[in-house]
């Protein structure tokens, strides 16, 4: 049988296309390239997956439902869906909301739609995100946590998500697990968050911006750790719920905060030059603090990060060198 999985030109995507791979899967990979970052890194993640066996890739647009369907009705095989899929990024909700309804909620309306056509489908996987937690002051951040005060449109959008993933599950009986990832990084990252951000201002000799004046905490997991709990998910659909339902949530992060100074001090150690810091204020739609309170994904998925930042930032240092040639 068949693994969809959808934003595959995405940084988690590609990870999680590999890892299938590696296990012996057959996957089908479907992006848009969205110009949020720079594209040509999401045609070298889809160039590289190209040259391994048992995967096939298609230029298509998740928040277009014929395209969907139709993309099914080629692959009668796929029975799993990993939908990474989305818009992402709290400051550019902001600015371009639409963008953000566009790919995270007629998308994952699309998607649901989909699946629930499928006879022999076995399980929905798809990504939602710590930012649903808004500017909680409850850590850390536990599944019982209030997740109905977002501070972007963003965040809002992955809340609904996760409603509309569980109307269909009550709907139609469709498996589905959430995971709500928090603040992921590692090698082949997206160069618009804190690690690749961090890394490229050290590295080039770059101003290098912290916000709130750096006083932020945040729960930093890196990729091979998330792609473990994604793959421990996929393989264990939900049991019903209290309320007959097949449908999960769980929160992916490493269980521990790291200061953002700190987290900067590893990077300078990592690149071996010091940062040209410049504290900047806090930031609409931002949050003080991220913490993932796993005891949930302990308990059902087996999922244990094992990755502290002190490993995981060199492997990033180390690719970042290599894919830009600086040094």
């Amino acid at each position: 049988m068949t693994v969809l999985v959808t934003g595959a030109a995405g940084f988690i995507g590609f990870h999680l296309v590999n890892a299938l791979l590696d296990r012996g899967e057959r996957v089908v990979g479907v992006d848009n390239f969205i110009h949020f970052y720079d594209p040509a890194l999401k045609q070298a993640r889809v160039q590289a997956l190209l040259k391994r066996d048992d995967f096939s890739f298609h230029d298509l647009d998740v928040g277009d439902p014929k395209a969907l369907a139709a993309l099914f009705e080629g692959y009668a095989s796929i029975d799993r869906v990993l939908h990474m899929a989305g818009q992402p990024g709290v400051r550019r909700s902001i600015t371009h909301p639409w963008e953000f309804i566009r790919s995270n909620i007629d998308g994952q309306l699309a998607m649901v739609e989909a699946v629930r056509q499928l006879p022999d489908f076995k399980h929905l996987v798809f990504a939602s995100s710590s930012s649903v937690y808004g500017d909680s002051k409850e850590v850390p951040f536990s599944l019982d946590n209030r997740a109905d005060r977002p501070r972007s449109l963003y965040a809002a959008s992955k809340r609904a998500a996760e409603h509309i993933a569980a109307t269909y599950s009550h709907l139609y009986g469709i498996p589905t697990t959430g995971l709500r990832f928090f603040t992921v990084y590692g090698p082949w990252g997206r160069p618009d968050m804190a690690a690749l951000l961090f890394i490229d201002a050290v590295m080039r000799g770059n101003k290098l911006w912290l916000f709130n004046g750096g006083n932020l905490k945040r729960d930093f997991t890196y990729i091979d750790d998330i792609v473990a709990g994604v793959l421990a998910a996929l393989d264990r659909p939900p049991a019903k719920d209290r309320e007959g339902l097949p449908y999960a949530i769980y929160n992916l992060g490493n269980h521990r905060t790291v200061d953002v100074r700190d987290f900067v001090k590893v990077v300078e150690a990592a690149c071996g030059k010091p940062a040209k810091v410049e504290d900047a204020p806090m930031q609409p739609g931002d949050v003080h603090v991220t913490y993932a309170d796993i005891s949930a994904s302990t308990r059902d998925l087996g999922f244990m990060p094992r990755t502290p930042i002190e490993e995981g930032i060199p492997r990033t240092v180390e690719w970042y060198k290599r894919y830009y040639g600086v040094d």
